[in-house]
């Protein structure tokens, strides 16, 4: 049966079409427009979720709602392709990026691109927040010049995962040529054939 993927533009779900396509797992699209005045998701959405968000699967019945969840899933489903590998440190460096990606780099990239928005308090705030994820972008410099990929030799599920946080660090949040091994790989990326073609399957997508 087709995985359905609810999407919204310019969004975290977009790493879930990019997924799918390295997968090669069948799916098709539902798109979704933000609100142009908020920039939030539509309330059609709820009727999917109760919460309202994107990315949003349903495969045979079932509804997945979160991006970590949802990866996890489809690897399953995939047989364990693009999964952790064999090695240990692999392994732990798997799990830890997967998890990374939302719970510790996201809270604040999140703040960075909201307070950016504010007059006045955004310029001050800001000052504030830069230092701090700053070490967040050096860490991941340091990561990513000692090895290919963010588990190891290999892409894996745990690369996918961190697409969007550093595209839109990339973006919006001074990610750039003085972390030249973070560039690298993201360019990497952004070559990959299924990465294209989920790009192109999506629709708007501010940070590639």
């Amino acid at each position: 049966m087709t995985i359905i993927v609810h999407h919204l533009e310019n969004s975290r779900s977009q790493r879930i079409l990019w997924l799918l396509e390295e997968l090669g797992l069948p799916y098709e699209i539902k798109r979704y427009e933000r609100n142009k005045k908020t920039f939030l998701a539509p309330p059609e959405l709820k009727m999917v979720h109760p919460l309202g968000k994107s990315p949003v699967i349903e495969d045979d019945g079932v509804v997945v709602a979160e991006t970590g969840a949802i990866v996890e899933y489809l690897i399953e489903k995939a047989d364990g392709r693009m999964g952790p590998g064999h090695h240990r440190d692999s392994v732990l460096r798997y799990r830890q990026f997967i998890h990374y990606a939302e719970g510790s780099m996201m809270p604040p990239l999140f703040a960075m691109l909201v307070v950016g928005r504010i007059p006045l308090f955004g310029k001050a705030a800001l000052k504030r927040l830069t230092p701090m994820f700053d070490v967040h972008l050096d860490y991941l410099e340091a990561e990513l010049a000692s090895r290919s990929w963010f588990a190891g030799d290999e892409i894996s599920a745990a690369d996918v995962m961190m697409s969007f946080p550093l595209e839109a660090a990339r973006a919006r949040a001074g990610l750039g040529a003085s972390r030249p091994a973070t560039i690298a790989w993201l360019t990497k990326i952004h070559a990959r054939p299924a990465y294209q073609t989920a790009l192109a399957k999506g629709g708007p997508y501010a940070y590639a």
